[in-house]
């Protein structure tokens, strides 16, 4: 799937919203406790009537891997659904792996070749040979780690080289663009570092970013989609838990469709405004 795959699916859908899958079998309707697979049931209905809002689904594996077998058995589902019933959307697996040689080519095959998710997300802190296995894959996407959304990413991303006169992320997103290309790679960019957004453009003008933190974290959709379109739209905004989590009665759904409809509304007045739609 090409960026320019992803832009049609953009502009047909009028959307640039992924929707995270971040289903915590703890916080779904009390309802649903009783069904032989609580969560799957829960996110096949989000998926259903959420689908023609969004163009991308990202899996957190972490709140399915925190339920054993059970759990991955959940994952699987999911995400076997998704690529069945709805192929034209991209499939992420959130699961900011990182590790080298046979290590990261087994995480590798476990998404993109087993579970068949189209991309993941990636820790770039062990360097070019743990990305590498990732991008042997074809059609597939590495999500790299950029800039993130949380508190802690002033603990080592904003380190200054006075010798090379750039921040580590910086140097970070720079350095891996060059390990693959505008198809094949992305990078996490958290909405809550907006003022950095114009920077990071300079440097990967082309690139996707999956940009997490609108909505519950506090970004700003607007501001990061003024400063942050590129030609082909190279947003994924990303909405987890104020989706999925809008409402908890037997018609939630109702209530995920009607937040996500909200999002997919202003999007399009940007695309529009844009000039991409």
């Amino acid at each position: 799937m090409e960026t320019s795959n992803i832009f049609e699916q953009i502009r047909q859908k009028k959307s640039y919203l992924c929707i995270g899958l971040d289903s915590d079998s703890d916080k779904i309707p009390k309802h649903l406790k009783n069904s032989e697979d609580p969560v799957f049931a829960f996110n096949k209905s989000i998926i259903d009537n959420t689908y023609d809002t969004c163009v991308a689904y990202k899996i957190n594996t972490a709140f399915y891997e925190a339920n054993g077998a059970k759990g991955w058995n959940t994952l699987e589902k999911t995400a076997s659904y998704i690529k069945k019933q709805y192929p034209e959307i991209l499939l992420i697996a959130d699961v900011k792996r990182g590790d080298i040689g046979n290590t990261a080519k087994m995480y590798a095959y476990t998404f993109f070749e087993y579970l068949n998710f189209d991309a993941a997300t990636i820790a770039p802190y062990m360097g070019k040979d743990s990305i590498d296995p990732f991008l042997a894959f074809k059609d597939k996407w590495v999500i790299i780690l950029g800039l993130t959304s949380n508190k802690g990413a002033y603990d080592f991303q904003y380190f200054y080289s006075e010798k090379e006169k750039r921040r580590l992320f910086e140097k970070v997103i720079a350095t891996a663009s060059q390990w693959g290309n505008k198809d094949n790679t992305m990078f996490v960019f958290g909405a809550t570092k907006v003022e950095e957004l114009e920077k990071i453009r300079q440097i990967v003008p082309d690139h996707f970013l999956l940009v997490p933190g609108i909505g519950t974290q506090g970004g700003s959709l607007e501001d990061v989609s003024n400063k942050g379109m590129s030609n082909e739209c190279g947003l994924l905004i990303n909405s987890s838990r104020s989706i999925i989590f809008s409402d908890a009665s037997t018609n939630f759904y109702d209530a995920a469709r009607a937040k996500a409809c909200e999002i997919q509304k202003k999007m399009r007045k940007i695309l529009e405004k844009k000039h991409l739609i």
